[in-house]
C-alpha cells in the first residue's frame, strides 16, 4: 500500500523498503526521527497533517530502527528531513519544523 492511497506517512522499516519508497520522480519528504527525541514528538503532527493532505509522499525513518540508513545520508541530529526525488537527496533540514516548513521544503525540490 502507498502512502497516497493511506494518506499517512508510511513507516519505513529497514534499507530495502527505504530504497523502494525514495525511487520515484515525485519528491518524497523523509522524516528521519527518535522516540525519545522531544522536538521529534513536537513535529509529529505536522509530519501527520503533510502526509494527510498527499500532496507530497512523507515517509518516517526511526534512527534506532534504522541505524545504516541514517547513517547513509549523514543524519547526525533528530529531527532531520531530507527531501528525495529520483532516489538522491536534494533538500535538508534539522531541527522541529512546522507544516508550512516541511511544505514548502517539498516544494523547493520539484
Amino acid at each position: 500500500m502507498t502512502q497516497e492511497q493511506t494518506n499517512q506517512a508510511i513507516e519505513v522499516d529497514g534499507a530495502r523498503q527505504f530504497n523502494d519508497v525514495i525511487q520515484g520522480k515525485e519528491p518524497v519528504l523523509v522524516d528521519f526521527y527518535a522516540d525519545w527525541c522531544g522536538p521529534c514528538r513536537m513535529m509529529e503532527p505536522a509530519v501527520a497533517e503533510v502526509a494527510a493532505e498527499g500532496e507530497v509522499a512523507v515517509a518516517k525513518v526511526d534512527i534506532d530502527e534504522n541505524p545504516k540508513v541514517a547513517a547513509a545520508y549523514g543524519v547526525q541530529s533528530v529531527p532531520t528531513v531530507i527531501v528525495f526525488v529520483d532516489g538522491e537527496p536534494v533538500q535538508r533540514a534539522v531541527g522541529a519544523k512546522s507544516a508550512d516548513e516541511l511544505r514548502k521544503l517539498a516544494a523547493a525540490a520539484t
